[in-house]
């Protein structure tokens, strides 16, 4: 996957950067990531100011699920995720609630925990390793297939398959794999929806998803992100 490091520096050049996760505790992101699952970031906001200033693993441990999902309520699919939101918790509990002491550990030993915790996908375990944990592990999403199969890069059926390609032709860095997700999230709000909006894409001239007859029409040079 040739030409990621341009793509990344394309959309940094649009957007600027994102500074993603938007959190006040690595706690806090973490819940968020299980909250967002199935729903907007809007949403989400909405269910992490019900907490007031409650939000905390404790508080979490000891809350019932009923009041927990009433809490939760505007992020959708509350019943579930205040399952989730308990199992998670349950999962910190055996680090002490101590964030630094996680983070003493092993990404792949991580991941593997987290994968085992009612409710974490792939997506979510990334996202919590990423951004709390500060353990680079490139989160992908509908919104990055979306736009890189766009961008003619072959997408493999396999989540890892793919997050392994991504890791392997960009760096290593915490920075670099936070930014770029934020900034897929971003062209994708603006401009890479199901039904794209095509009009000032910073990627236009390297998508293949409009024909050549509409390249020519605008006068737009193609660009090969791929090399």
């Amino acid at each position: 996957m040739e030409g990621l490091l341009q793509v990344y520096n394309t959309l940094l050049a649009a957007y600027g950067p994102r500074n993603w996760w938007p959190a006040r505790t690595p706690f806090e992101m973490m819940v968020g990531a299980i909250l967002t699952q199935n729903t907007t970031w809007k949403n989400v906001e909405k269910a992490i100011n019900n907490f007031g200033n409650r939000l905390s693993p404790e508080f979490l441990e000891n809350v019932a699920v009923e009041e927990l999902a009433g809490i939760i309520r505007p992020s959708g699919y509350y019943n579930q995720k205040a399952l989730k939101l308990k199992a998670l918790t349950t999962w910190f509990a055996k680090y002490s609630y101590n964030i630094d002491k996680v983070r003493e550990v092993n990404g792949e030993t991580l991941r593997l925990e987290l994968l085992g915790v009612k409710g974490v996908g792939r997506e979510t375990a990334d996202s919590i390793l990423t951004y709390a944990l500060h353990k680079p592990y490139f989160v992908l999403d509908a919104y990055t297939k979306r736009i890189f199969s766009r961008l003619g890069y072959e997408i493999p059926a396999s989540y890892d398959e793919l997050r392994l390609r991504i890791e392997n032709n960009i760096p290593q860095e915490l920075y670099l794999y936070n930014e770029f997700h934020a900034l897929i999230v971003e062209h994708a709000k603006r401009h890479c929806s199901k039904a794209p909006s095509c009009g000032g894409c910073p990627l236009l001239n390297g998508c293949t998803k409009l024909s050549q007859d509409n390249y020519n029409t605008m006068k737009l040079p193609l660009q090969n992100f791929k090399g």
